[in-house]
């Protein structure tokens, strides 16, 4: 359906009202969108087709990619534009005018979002200090570019704290407590110092005095702080999101989007947007036709995105004749391997293995041909990549991390925490395998025996060396941050023992899209001339990454969200429509 098709459904009821801004979708690029919007003087309304704020980024770390920031700056951090403009360019092989425009506003304008956040909500950040870049390219960062959202109080939502989409179970502790990646050392090590034992007995005496009142811990961190800022900052400013309401079908009127259908608890309503309409849905993880048309094959078929990103953005753009992005190498997302947990409950969950084990020195990745076939320690989207290149002939999907259980015991693999000793119901559950040698283990797996200890005689020659020749692991800045530093000389390399050795099978999954609409500079969705549709806009995981298929570092998705939000509402605030 065309721009001008569509017009021909307009009724001629009257809208059931009428606002300057419709957002439809309360993930943190709607969220940001409403609140920017709030602070412009904008009459907003933000649509949520849940119960629960956030999206996929509660569950998240929550992580932005804004190179110079101002928080970096506080602690002394040197960052340049020009380098990150840099780093980025060698990563994305296409370029066109479009993007090349997308990415220079993005450095121009990122910093200028966040301090609006800082200084005018209660949004605030933190630096990371030290969070190397993904890639060890020129411009590349090992400091200075990631900032973190400060942890949050959600006692201060009071009863509007349950509409804060929790974490994964995997992420939480005793049941419902959060714990951020720096309380990890001094938990494991509650019985090692007098400081450590007092902190961790403050946390648990916090969280048990937090479940008097709430189905939940009340300290967040990560995404899960990030998200009930924004939440906490648009209830501030006197925007609550309608629950249980979504898109129905986009208003054109003389060519231009003038709002929405929606339907919601009291039916289908019609909403009038002088200004525009913002999509900020989530994108299209869990609809599969956009999956098998623009992710990879092998289609994945896990996603730790929320099971409410259905694509009904994405939909609804395409039929007013938006182009849709597909990504250069047909890759869709950015990825994360993961593993297949079974909950208490008898569900089934995903544990996202990010930085925690991957990297560790003592473990390696093979494939069914029993091996190696990348740098164990690279991202997890590279990770993934290479999983997918792989794929054929030898099969990588899933993959096997082999290690021993001197590495399980000191290191953690998955959802097993570190220390612990008895892997019994993690072996009965199928989530690890067991085998007194490499030769037994291979063949409960189902994958080539010799191919597996002629690749732990070679890895463990090297990691005796320190010197990996095969994927250079432990080379690069973000490996040896994520690696043992107490192991010298390469702090991710070990040997693997060869007598009672462990695997886990790890999968592909998003943990968001790259693709999806196309945009420009301000957001505005294009068609496929790549001339702005009037009115209607485009941020978030709705809006095909300004990245392409690259991850340049941590915070990659939730940067470009919240800085083009703001882009969108300006653009939106300075157009005027008689």
């Amino acid at each position: 359906m065309t721009l001008n098709e569509s017009s021909k459904n307009l009724t001629s009821a009257e809208p059931v009202r009428t606002v300057d801004l419709l957002v439809i979708g309360a993930g943190p690029a709607g969220m940001a969108a409403a609140i920017f919007a709030k602070l412009r003087g904008l009459d907003v309304v933000i649509i949520e087709k849940s119960e629960m704020i956030g999206g996929t980024a509660s569950t998240s770390a929550g992580t932005l990619w804004i190179p110079e920031n101002s928080q970096g700056k506080q602690i002394g951090d040197k960052d340049s534009i020009t380098q990150a403009a840099a780093y980025l360019d060698s990563l994305i092989a296409a370029h066109t005018h479009r993007t090349d425009r997308q990415r220079d506003v993005y450095f121009s304008t990122g910093v200028e979002a966040i301090d609006v956040l800082q200084s005018m909500t209660e949004v605030k950040f933190l630096p990371c200090g030290e969070h190397p870049d993904y890639h060890a390219k020129a411009g590349a960062a090992v400091r200075g570019r990631a900032i973190v959202p400060a942890p949050f109080d959600a006692r201060m939502l009071g009863r509007d704290f349950e509409r804060v989409r929790p974490p994964i179970d995997e992420f939480m502790i005793f049941g419902g407590m959060m714990v951020g990646k720096m309380d990890i050392p001094r938990l494991l090590g509650r019985f090692q110092s007098l400081g450590n034992f007092i902190y961790s007995a403050r946390l648990f005496l916090r969280y048990l005095t937090d479940r008097l009142r709430f189905s939940r811990g009340t300290r967040l961190v990560m995404g899960n702080a990030l998200v009930a800022r924004m939440y906490h900052s648009l209830l501030k400013l006197g925007v609550r999101p309608e629950f249980g309401t979504c898109l129905g079908e986009l208003l054109v009127e003389n060519g231009r989007v003038t709002g929405a259908t929606v339907a919601g608890p009291s039916g289908t309503a019609r909403i009038s947007a002088r200004k525009g309409v913002i999509l900020a849905t989530g994108g299209f993880a869990h609809n599969a036709g956009y999956r098998e048309r623009l992710m990879p094959q092998p289609t994945p078929k896990f996603s730790l995105a929320s099971t409410a990103n259905q694509g009904e953005g994405i939909a609804a753009a395409e039929a007013l004749g938006a182009r849709i992005s597909e990504t250069e190498n047909g890759s869709g997302g950015f990825w994360t391997p993961v593993s297949v947990t079974r909950r208490k409950d008898g569900t089934q969950g995903l544990f996202p293995h990010l930085s925690l084990d991957r990297a560790k020195p003592g473990l390696i990745a093979v494939n069914r041909a029993g091996r190696r076939f990348c740098n164990e320690a690279d991202s997890y989207h590279d990770f993934v990549e290479a999983m997918y290149r792989s794929n054929d002939p030898d099969s990588a999907i899933p993959t096997w991390l082999i290690c021993d259980g001197t590495f399980i015991r000191k290191y953690g693999l998955g959802h097993i925490y570190p220390g612990t000793t008895d892997l019994a119901p993690f072996l009965t559950s199928g989530y690890l395998v067991h085998g007194e040698t490499p030769e037994a283990l291979a063949k409960k797996l189902g994958i080539d025996a010799a191919g597996l200890e002629a690749t732990l005689s070679r890895y463990n020659e090297q990691a005796a060396r320190g010197v990996d020749e095969d994927f250079h692991k432990g080379h690069s800045a973000l490996n040896r941050f994520n690696g043992d530093p107490q192991v010298k000389p390469n702090p991710c390399l070990a040997p693997v023992g060869t007598k009672n050795v462990y695997a886990m099978a790890v999968w592909p999954a998003e943990i968001a899209c790259s693709a999806g609409i196309s945009t420009d500079e301000d957001a505005r969705v294009v068609d496929g001339d790549e001339n702005p549709i009037p009115g209607l806009y485009a941020c978030g995981n709705d809006m095909a990454s300004v990245m392409g298929d690259s991850y340049p570092g941590p915070g990659t998705t939730l940067g470009p969200a919240v800085v083009f939000a703001y882009r969108a509402v300006n653009a939106a605030a300075r157009e005027r429509y008689d």
